[in-house]
Formats: structure tokens, sequence, C-alpha cells
């Protein structure tokens, strides 16, 4: 089936946005790039994190013209205590953080009989350990004030069959897990969080290295809509999710796959 033809992408407005204080992990490229460059355009206070520091500077100049300029910060996030002292800085100079989305991931492809312990552990720290200590440092600040915003990225690689993709999946798995215990915790404090679970997301780094003509031809096929998720798809999302639209969401995983089952 050929893919629809998709007009040219407008994002919606939500005013209430304008003026939040927003971090975005791995906000330098690829999906977080578009996280960025799209919470930037509603003139909310960005600050993104990533340690692809040329990519990094690279957007933190195209975007200097936006309704508010984001702000890059190098930060190694598998190191807890730079994480820590990071948020810190953040939290100093912003005053709080409003809105966090836990973006940043890496899907590398391995074999089952090839992982090490060390190899698990980097994983996970990459994948998913950050997520709850990113959440964890700006958790306070929000209950003080009385709402805040969780947004974790998740993945629709566990929910269907993928292979090499082992202890990426498990991550993605936990962090729906992670989602629904911190809505159900942080809630009464007026905090919401939830998982979005992209599907085959159109980004540089798997048109690269995975998303070739067959991959894209089963993509489309296992999909209701057969057109490709853009990174904008994405940030759409986390838009309405952050904003106050959707001030009755929370503790729950939402997908934009365009209704993808596999094939």
């Amino acid at each position: 089936m050929s893919p629809t033809k998709q007009e040219a992408f407008v994002y919606a407005t939500y005013p209430d946005l304008k003026g939040k204080r927003v971090v975005i992990t791995g906000g330098g490229s690829g999906i977080g790039s578009e996280l960025t460059t799209a919470f930037a355009a509603q003139g909310a206070r960005v600050w993104f994190l990533d340690i692809a520091e040329e990519a990094s500077r690279a957007l933190e100049q195209s975007l200097a013209g936006s309704a508010a300029a984001p702000k890059f910060v190098r930060c190694d996030l598998t190191d807890i205590e730079a994480l820590k002292s990071t948020f810190a800085a953040i939290e100093a100079e912003a005053g709080g953080v409003d809105i966090l989305l836990n973006n940043a991931a890496n899907d590398d492809r391995h074999e089952i009989e090839a992982v090490t312990p060390e190899y698990w552990e980097s994983r996970m720290n990459v994948n998913l350990r950050h997520q709850f200590f990113c959440s964890q440092a700006v958790i306070p600040g929000m209950k003080q004030r009385g709402h805040g915003v969780l947004l974790n990225f998740g993945s629709i690689s566990w929910h269907l069959p993928h292979t090499q993709l082992d202890l990426y999946m498990t991550a993605k798995a936990a962090i729906e897990g992670m989602t629904r215990g911190m809505a159900r915790e942080l809630g009464k404090f007026g905090i919401r969080a939830n998982t979005i679970v992209p599907g085959a997301v159109r980004t540089p780094r798997q048109e690269k290295l995975w998303h070739n003509p067959e991959e894209e031809a089963r993509i489309l096929a296992g999909q209701c809509v057969p057109a490709r998720v853009e990174m904008q798809d994405v940030a759409a999302l986390a838009l309405f999710l952050a904003s106050n639209n959707a001030r009755a969401c929370s503790g729950r995983e939402y997908f934009v796959d365009a209704g993808w089952y596999g094939a």
C-alpha cells in the first residue's frame, strides 16, 4: 500500500505553555530536537540536555530567534552526580521546573548471547535509570508549587515482535510501570505523569541505520494509517500532554504510531 499524502504540519498553540520552564533530555537531535523546537515556539523557557555537543550547539544557534530561545546544557545522564548538579543549577537559574520530558535513549542492537553484566548496566543506565533520577530531581519543587508534568518516553518496540533489542525493550517496558507508579503517588500534589510511546518515527538516525526501503514497506504494511510517523507527530502529542488541555490525563500510555500492530 502506498503512503497517504501528508499535508504540511502546523502545531496547535497552547497559550498556557508560554513561560513554562521545560527540561528536555536528549534534546539536541532526533525526536528530542523537534521537542526542543516545538516547545520553544510555544514561548516556553527550554533547557535541553545532551552529550552530542556539535548538534546541540547548532540547534541552539538555529533557534536563537524563537519565541523563547532554548538553552543547551551538556550533561551525561549516566553520571548521576553530574545529573543532580545539572538539575540543581537549572532549578537555581529558573526558579523551578514545570515540565520534564525524559526523552534521551539509545536503541543499539545486540545479540542475547553477547550481553555481559557490564553491557546490561550500561543499557539500563542509558535507557531507564536517568528517567527516574531526572524525575526525582524536579519532583520536590513541583510538590512545593502544587503542579508539574512528567512525560516519560517509552517505545513501541516491546509491544511488537522485535529482535536484537532485548535490553532496550526491557528498559522501555519498565518505563511504563514506573510512570504509573509516579502518577499514583504524585497526583495528590498536582503532578501528572504519562508515557509517550512513539512508533516507527522517521528520524535521521533511523533512516541512516535501519529504515531501508524494505523496512519502510514492512512498517507501512503493519500500520493502520499507511504514512510514516514524523518527529512532529511525537512533539504534537507532547505539547498536548504538557498543556492544561490534558489536565485530566495521567498514569497512562499514549501511542503515536499510526496504529502499528506489526507485520
